[in-house]
C-alpha cells in the first residue's frame, strides 16, 4: 500500500529526508531544474558587456545532514523511523 502513495505525501517526505520535502515530487523538481538550466543558459549566452547578472537558484528544500557515527556506514529508513517523525507534534 505504501509503494502507491503519491511522490507528494507525507509520507514519501519523511522517506526522502524530512518534512521540508513535503510536496516536492517528480514534477517539482523537474520544475526547478528546468528553472535553472533556462537562467544559466540566459547567462551563458547573453551579451551582456563587462559582467553576466547573477539569477537566482529555484529555492529547494535544504538537506539536514547527520554526522554520522565512525565506523558505522549510513542505514536506510526503516518504518518505526518514518512513524517517529509522523507521530512528532509540532
Amino acid at each position: 500500500m505504501v509503494q502507491r502513495l503519491p511522490d507528494t505525501s507525507l509520507t514519501f517526505a519523511l522517506a526522502s529526508g524530512g518534512r521540508e520535502h513535503f510536496g516536492w515530487g517528480v514534477d517539482r523538481h523537474m520544475t526547478a531544474d528546468i528553472f535553472d538550466a533556462l537562467n544559466q543558459n540566459t547567462r551563458a549566452t547573453g551579451n551582456w558587456g563587462k559582467k553576466p547578472p547573477k539569477f537566482p537558484e529555484w529555492p529547494r528544500p535544504k538537506v539536514k545532514k547527520k554526522a554520522a557515527p565512525k565506523g558505522k556506514s549510513k542505514r536506510r529508513v526503516s518504518v518505526a523511523d518514518i512513524y517517529k517523525q509522523f507521530s512528532a507534534r509540532r
